[in-house]
């Protein structure tokens, strides 16, 4: 069986919004899971984000612009040692786990950017359940978010699904499960399935834009998005 599953970096944010481009970082967790899904490190974050948080973000991750005020660390500060943080483990060559890496990414990116942070360069290798999950079980039926994937393949998110930390811990744990269950398949390097990554996720961009084409007659719509990073 693939070691890469064996010990992973763990990595979520919670925002003020969907919008990667003007998103805020709120939230941050950066961790280590061992073999067993177990925590051996890990690194959370409280920021605040200089905006005003929309109440349907504070309903989801719990943080409303006032709690930041009083909780939250300064956003150049933290969004500074968050990209350190994961730097570290890159440098180390610990695969970090991400589901959906493409937001987190993007946001931290241009977060980055935003606050004269230098941003991550092609940070790799990244292990994205959604994307992997998609490419070995294409044809099971019904929605992919975490909590289903995690439900699907009998992984607890714990109390409090939507805070960072467990969520980035249970989307590492997806991902050891579904190394587990999918060995053969995804028994290869944690560097070949970063670039195996690359390839799956294109082409389920490509099938995605083919249906709104097709199915929805959104003639003009086209696939854009790039993996882990979005440019």
């Amino acid at each position: 069986m693939s070691g890469w599953h064996e010990q992973l970096g763990v990595f979520d944010l919670e925002t003020t919004g969907v919008d990667t481009e003007t998103a805020r970082i709120v939230t941050a967790h950066v961790g280590v899971i061992n073999e067993q899904g177990i925590t051996v490190s890990r690194q959370d974050w409280v920021i605040d984000p200089m905006v005003e948080i929309p109440d349907g973000a504070a309903a989801v991750h719990g943080y409303t612009t006032e709690r930041v005020r009083l909780e939250g660390m300064d956003a150049a500060t933290g969004v500074a040692e968050i990209v350190s943080a994961l730097r570290v483990l890159f440098e180390r060559g610990i695969p970090v786990v991400a589901y959906n890496a493409p937001y987190d990414f993007t946001v931290l990116n241009r977060e980055a950017k935003r606050h004269g942070v230098t941003p991550l360069e092609n940070p790799l290798p990244v292990i994205d359940p959604l994307v992997i999950d998609k490419a070995v079980d294409r044809y099971r039926k019904g929605k992919r978010t975490l909590e289903l994937t995690a439900q699907f393949y009998g992984v607890d998110l714990g109390d409090d699904a939507h805070d960072a930390g467990y969520d980035a811990i249970a989307a590492g744990r997806v991902a050891q499960a579904i190394a587990v269950k999918f060995a053969a398949e995804l028994a290869m390097t944690a560097a070949e399935l970063h670039a195996r990554q690359v390839d799956w996720f294109r082409q389920q961009e490509e099938s995605y834009a083919e249906f709104r084409r097709n199915k929805l007659g959104d003639l003009n719509f086209v696939a854009t998005g790039t993996w882990p990073e979005r440019f």
